[in-house]
């Protein structure tokens, strides 16, 4: 058996839904950075722990989580609340954990929008680091995400998970990626600044972990790059065949990449950029669990 960490703020509308798919394990625990709606008061009807912890960077929160918040199995599972876990990958997690082979599993999602997954234009099979031992993996931060960090060998579950990215609507859609945008170009600064492009993982990666992380560090430095997004991924990568959503969504990422672009613009040519919002309130006290 795995333990399950669902990660939440302001999910209401979701988090019932994903602790149900997640109540498959015997232990399952709500990372709360404080949200302020009712997503505690849901999450603390099910027979679940729930912990909250000032959010700062969804590196450290999860860094925070596998070392502060012991999981009662040597296993576990990262969720977020617009995640659903299946039974089918339930399965082959525990399957997978039979092994001594690796440290973690990467698991592919399957983006759902506008009722419809989004096959083509998002990179499919897209993998995120998910089934992990956490002694042995941890995440630093990279732009609005993370990225991790682990010591010894890794593989490759074959179950999805769907991820209903926009379940709680456009606005809000909108207002996250506006945040995101603002870590994203600091970061891309700090790449054009002092980074580089990985050719040899670009064209040679093993993975398509190495080989989609090299792209971006690549796309970084292109001109015209909310066109060459959406050109990409409508047409070479297929988002046409996804229809109706398939164009919305790849021209939603196109203005997602035009906000980075210009923050980019602010934050080398204006004496102060604005900030975004934190993601989560100011913590009225120390992290306590709220239920056993």
């Amino acid at each position: 058996m795995f333990s399950i960490y669902i990660l939440t703020y302001n999910e209401e509308i979701d988090i019932a839904a994903c602790i149900e798919s997640a109540s498959l394990s015997d232990d399952v625990i709500v990372v709360d950075s404080y949200s302020r709606d009712r997503t505690v008061e849901i999450a603390s009807r099910y027979p679940i722990r729930v912990v909250q912890h000032q959010f700062e960077s969804h590196g450290r929160q999860r860094t925070w989580m596998l070392k502060e918040v012991p999981a009662k199995h040597e296993w576990i599972y990262i969720l977020e609340a617009d995640e659903r876990m299946t039974p089918e990958l339930f399965a082959e997690c525990l399957q997978a954990i039979e092994s001594q082979d690796y440290v973690g599993y990467y698991v592919a999602e399957r983006v759902m929008f506008m009722n419809r997954w989004i096959r083509h234009s998002t990179q499919y099979p897209r993998y995120q680091m998910r089934l992990l031992r956490p002694d042995r993996v941890w995440f630093s931060d990279y732009g609005h995400t993370e990225r991790e960090v682990y010591e010894g060998a890794v593989g490759f579950l074959k179950e999805t998970y769907p991820h209903y990215t926009c379940s709680k609507g456009l606005s809000r859609w909108i207002e996250k990626h506006n945040r995101y945008s603002t870590d994203e170009a600091t970061e891309t600064l700090r790449q054009l600044e002092n980074g580089s492009v990985d050719w040899q993982d670009l064209f040679f990666g093993k993975t398509e972990v190495e080989r989609r992380r090299a792209l971006k560090d690549l796309s970084q430095r292109l001109p015209f790059r909310p066109l060459i997004r959406f050109v990409y991924m409508y047409l070479f990568l297929g988002g046409c065949l996804d229809g109706r959503p398939g164009l919305a969504w790849c021209t939603l990422q196109a203005f997602y990449e035009y906000l980075i672009v210009l923050k980019v613009w602010e934050l080398k040519y204006l004496p102060v950029a604005p900030v975004a919002e934190p993601q989560g309130a100011i913590a009225p006290s120390p992290e306590i669990p709220l239920s056993q």
